[in-house]
């Protein structure tokens, strides 16, 4: 079953320098509140897995707690670059990253396939596509029954994944509404996880057809952290904070703004700062 911790606790026993990460979520319950967390304990060398990397992994970069990242579209959406981002691949500043690019389609698979406990994804794609030529990861194998040529990706396996939800029950079952992508993948591919939630309830109550659940024996810790999708938004709580997207360009565009900003939001601040924008949006 997995344990009920404070959001520190969950970040120290579950996630280690030179991990692979995934933070994912699709435009909504992105875990913000737990990268904050990841940022304040200083993780070091991780290799950051996401099909959508947006803010957080600027900031976690900015903050040079990554190596590399592992990725299939990346940018601020709907405004432009990750300037953190570029600075460290472009400029190695604070430090130099790695890059491994793929389409949306690969990485879904590759997330399937990780928690399937297959060391690889076969799929149809990359058919006339210019990504195998950068990245060698991409490669393919002739199926044994029609001779067809197939592309195939490295499994993503995980030694944390983090992901944010609406609910958790007492037991450490999780539920998720509205907007899913490749959380419950991501959980199921992780030899750890820690999942963040609005609330914690005695039950769920009525749920809509698209649900998704997780037991609680598939994850490692859960923390009530209201607020904690912030800037993303948590459907049937609070919208996205398009404004704060608007300004990040702003803020990540210089070092030293970049820089006090995550000074003065981030590092002296704990996650019951998130409750804020709970309260706000709701």
């Amino acid at each position: 079953m997995a344990a009920v911790l404070k959001l520190a606790e969950a970040v120290e026993e579950n996630l280690r320098d030179g991990d692979t990460v995934a933070m994912e979520g699709f435009t909504h319950l992105i875990p913000y509140a737990a990268g904050h967390e990841v940022i304040r304990q200083k993780r070091k060398d991780l290799t950051l897995i996401r099909m959508t990397p947006d803010l957080i992994y600027d900031q976690i970069i900015g903050m040079g707690g990554a190596k590399k990242m592992v990725f299939s579209w990346g940018g601020n959406p709907g405004v432009g670059s990750l300037h953190r981002f570029r600075d460290a691949y472009e400029k190695a500043w604070p430090n130099q990253i790695e890059i491994e690019e793929h389409s949306h389609a690969a990485m879904a698979n590759a997330y399937d396939a990780g928690a399937a406990g297959m060391p690889f994804a076969v799929f149809r794609g990359y058919r006339g596509a210019e990504l195998p030529r950068v990245n060698p990861n991409i490669r393919e194998v002739t199926c044994p029954y029609t001779g067809e040529k197939l592309a195939t990706v490295p499994a993503i396996s995980l030694d944390c994944a983090i992901v944010h939800a609406q609910k958790a029950d007492r037991d450490g079952n999780v539920l998720f509404e509205g907007i899913v992508g490749v959380q419950k993948e991501a959980v199921l591919s992780a030899k750890r996880s820690i999942v963040t939630v609005e609330e914690i309830v005695d039950d769920f109550g009525p749920r809509s057809p698209n649900a998704v659940m997780l037991p609680g024996w598939t994850i490692s810790a859960v923390v009530k952290v209201p607020g904690g999708a912030h800037p993303s938004y948590a459907h049937g709580y609070y919208k996205r904070d398009n404004a704060f997207y608007k300004a990040w360009d702003k803020i990540a565009r210089d070092r030293d703004s970049f820089l006090a900003w995550m000074d003065e939001n981030v590092m002296r601040k704990g996650p019951e700062a998130f409750a804020h924008f709970a309260r706000r949006a709701a």
